[in-house]
């Protein structure tokens, strides 16, 4: 049974984003949604001695009502720089730092070569999963014709891809048509963030979970990142409650 999970793209995205990805035969980047902004599109958070801090990739937005990810363009290509040199900053005595330096820094690099969002955000998703030894096939969105609602939408791409499931995040709960999904032929499962253990983090206490992957990779390094995040992710896909009630709220 085929299983797809289709979500806008994300810069240098938290684990659980990264536990989908695993979760999944096929992985759509939904780069043809509209863009929203001050959300996890073009910024994320690392750990710092003070709590968390925004990195935040400087974005143009357009006054056009509707504009899609895949239009909104990068502006001022230092942004990789400072990114960068924030990292170095505060994760340079991680205990896998080296490990992942010269990488970083070469992707880096590149991303500030980058003109549009999603070309960085799926430049550093494409480069983590190789990282962490995840072969899902990754696509996104407007390779595929798809028209309707955004549920309608979604439920267009699964078929296009063959996919009898549909994964997603907890989020979606608040605008997925479930129902739509069943009478179409393909199952709903949500993903369960719940019950991630930590794991070694600077400046902690207090430990905090929602911050980019990068923190994992740093501190615990690829072996041991792929063996926290991706050993058991099926115990925390669970489907939907019943299938004749599949929309209501529990």
């Amino acid at each position: 049974m085929k299983r797809a999970a289709i979500i806008q793209s994300c810069y240098i995205p938290w684990k659980g984003y990264f536990d989908i990805i695993n979760s999944v035969d096929e992985f759509v980047l939904y780069d043809d949604a509209q863009y929203t902004k001050n959300d996890w599109r073009n910024r994320n958070l690392i750990k710092v001695p003070s709590g968390t801090l925004w990195l935040t990739i400087p974005v143009g937005i357009s006054r056009r009502f509707g504009q899609a990810v895949r239009e909104v363009p990068v502006r001022d290509g230092r942004w990789a720089r400072r990114h960068w040199k924030s990292l170095r900053t505060y994760y340079a005595r991680a205990h896998h730092f080296d490990e992942f330096s010269s990488r970083l820094d070469a992707l880096y690099d590149q991303a500030q070569r980058e003109d549009l969002l999603t070309n960085v955000n799926e430049l550093f998703i494409r480069a983590i999963c190789e990282w962490l030894g995840i072969s899902t096939r990754i696509s996104r969105s407007s390779e595929y014709a798809c028209q309707g609602d955004r549920t309608e939408r979604l439920v267009s791409l699964c078929h296009q891809l063959a996919a009898e499931e549909y994964l997603t995040g907890p989020a979606a709960r608040n605008y997925l048509d479930e129902g739509q999904f069943l009478r179409s032929g393909i199952r709903v499962r949500w993903m369960d963030y719940g019950g991630y253990p930590v794991h070694r983090q600077r400046y902690s206490p207090p430990f905090i979970h929602q911050v980019s992957i990068l923190d994992l990779l740093l501190n615990e390094g690829a072996a041991g990142a792929r063996e926290f995040l991706l050993s058991t992710p099926e115990s925390r896909a669970t489907p939907c409650v019943a299938e004749v009630s599949c929309s209501s709220p529990l």
